[in-house]
């Protein structure tokens, strides 16, 4: 490890700026060799200047989860905002209308009543707003099943005055429980397959498909199975985390952010424990590996454990680790941790730049 990084207070999230700017053009030159557009989802990082960075490489536009992250964005400057959630209610509703004032907003319909409620609110204003009609990719979480019901869903909000029906889009998560390369390349051919024969029955009935918008970090990885729709929405691929290396999608070196944290414990010759817990680093776990994230440089050490301060890491030899050690932790979900902190620190081919601001962290309303 680096002096400029051991001079860093611990728990510290750092990002290595050299090697997003790597992720972010080989993802975008990935989807232009396809015949793709990239509109990252940002809640990655919730950085208004990561976002900036996106777009100013070559993405479309983002995608955002929340309205009050797609607010921070607007106010960064990015003038092209998807918001991949259903809006219900007034207060959502004004807020996206006053957002459409200012940039350019699309969202998602998944419901009868929700596209209602919105058609209603933007014809009061004397507007339309473009909307994605959600297709249902497996989590069975909101879309509308693909085929005939999204058929017959379309035809049912076809004449509401205050929506534009542009699209589909499609979330399929199931690839998160993928093994391997094959197995991703597969589910992309499902989500590419479900999306254009649903989007032919649409059309075929009168409707433009003008976008069709899929592709996660997994799939936008192979976009050469997903030819034919119009974009993909890749999100954790800036960073990459250990549920990407598990999948054999990328190596150590490809993750971009790290916790940093320092060893201040070692109770046996086992055990070491570190200053970092679920406050800095995510509780998630990965389908096919254990514990908690991977120690650069010390692969054979496991963070078994997590409490909210402390994180508890073994070895069945004798721990290398001393009291004083400082250790990167690459998370094994990047996303959730950025959630976590006002800000980061940027490094660049291992040099300290500065720190980046999570100016939507927490903005979840």
């Amino acid at each position: 490890m680096n002096r400029e990084l051991e001079k860093l207070p611990t728990p510290a999230v750092v990002i290595h700026m050299d090697i997003v700017e790597k992720n972010v053009s080989d993802m975008l030159e990935g989807a232009r060799r396809a015949g793709l557009k990239h509109r990252p989802h940002i809640k990655t990082h919730r950085s208004g200047y990561l976002a900036g960075l996106q777009v100013e490489a070559g993405c479309s536009g983002i995608t955002a989860a929340k309205l009050g992250e797609a607010e921070v964005m607007a106010e960064a400057g990015i003038q092209d905002i998807f918001i991949a959630y259903p809006l219900i209610g007034e207060d959502k509703l004004q807020r996206l209308l006053d957002l459409s004032g200012k940039v350019k907003v699309s969202t998602l319909v998944n419901s009868a009543v929700g596209a209602g409620q919105l058609s209603d609110f933007f014809e009061k204003a004397h507007k339309r707003v473009d909307v994605l009609i959600e297709i249902d990719g497996g989590l069975n979480r909101g879309g509308v099943k693909p085929g005939k019901a999204a058929l017959e869903f379309a035809r049912s909000i076809r004449e509401l005055a205050g929506i534009r029906i542009v699209g589909l889009m499609y979330y399929g998560g199931l690839v998160y429980n993928s093994r391997n390369i094959e197995e991703i390349r597969q589910y992309a051919r499902e989500e590419r397959d479900t999306l254009l024969q649903t989007a032919k029955l649409l059309e075929e009935d009168g409707f433009r498909m003008e976008v069709l918008s899929a592709g996660s970090s997994f799939t936008g990885k192979v976009p050469e199975e997903l030819r034919g729709i119009t974009e993909i929405r890749s999100g954790h691929y800036i960073f990459n985390d250990c549920g990407q290396i598990d999948a054999g999608l990328v190596k150590p070196d490809d993750c971009a952010l790290r916790v940093l944290a320092t060893v201040v414990s070692k109770p046996d010759e086992h055990v070491v424990i570190a200053d970092v817990g679920t406050k800095s680093l995510t509780g998630d776990m990965c389908h096919y590996r254990k514990g908690y994230g991977w120690i650069c440089g010390y692969p054979e050490v496991e963070i078994y454990a997590l409490n909210e301060e402390h994180a508890f890491l073994r070895c069945e030899a004798e721990n290398p680790l001393q009291i004083g050690d400082k250790i990167e932790i690459i998370p094994n979900h990047a996303c959730v941790v950025t959630n976590l902190v006002d800000r980061v620190y940027g490094f660049y081919n291992g040099k300290f730049q500065g720190t980046i601001e999570i100016d939507a962290r927490g903005r979840s309303v």
